[in-house]
């Protein structure tokens, strides 16, 4: 029977022949984390998120609240229009709404009118973080999406509110108005600020790219 590392000590002392055991290196030099590796799955978070941003936009103001005018009488819903509306409007739209009209409206701003500020909002922080170097200035860039998500969802609650409500509020309209307004000021800022990252980032990269010529 083979002796122990401690029998054989007992038994030779320190001359005793004693095997060594070589432990495997944690470390998988193989999976190291290049700057080229970060930089590639970030650009295909961000391929993701646009192509996930156009679709939810594309749903929701091209194709349901669109499809929403057919139970409106051919009126526009309140999200769609860029120059915010009047009480005159919003009474004669509550008047051609009937209640599960109202509730297909605020399910669309439950489910994919949540779902696009939100994205849009990830998707263009993301894009700013990763073109823009400077750290004041990013965040400076950082404030239009972020103003953008939270005015949308703002509005989209103030809108549910105006159309249920018993009885129409001057003050809830202006509301509402106002942040639809906003918000569509607010994305088309959100799609400049956005080529500008990508710009700053462009020439930040030729700029590098001459130095080390």
């Amino acid at each position: 029977m083979a002796k122990t590392p401690a029998q054989r000590i007992k038994k030779h002392g320190a001359s005793a022949a004693v095997p060594q055991h070589h432990l495997p290196p944690v470390i998988n030099p193989s999976t190291t984390r290049t700057p080229q590796k970060a930089q590639s799955n970030s650009n295909l978070i961000l391929i993701a998120g646009v192509v996930a941003s156009l679709f939810l936009f594309w749903y929701v103001h091209l194709l349901t609240l669109n499809q929403l005018t057919q139970l409106s009488g051919g009126l526009p819903m309140p999200d769609s229009l860029v120059g915010g509306f009047s009480q005159g409007f919003v009474e004669q739209l509550r008047s051609g709404m009937d209640t599960d009209a109202r509730g297909q409206l605020n399910y669309v701003h439950k489910t994919a009118g949540t779902l696009f500020p939100l994205i849009f909002g990830f998707t263009w922080l993301l894009l700013i973080g990763t073109n823009v170097a400077r750290k004041g200035l990013r965040w400076a860039l950082w404030a239009v999406p972020l103003l953008f998500a939270g005015v949308r969802l703002w509005g989209n609650a103030a809108i549910d509110a105006m159309m249920s409500a018993d009885t129409l509020d001057g003050g809830q309209v202006a509301l509402a108005s106002g942040l639809t307004l906003a918000g569509w000021v607010l994305l088309v800022l959100s799609l400049v600020v956005g080529g500008a990252a990508v710009f700053l980032g462009r020439k930040s990269a030729s700029a590098r790219a001459e130095t080390t010529r």
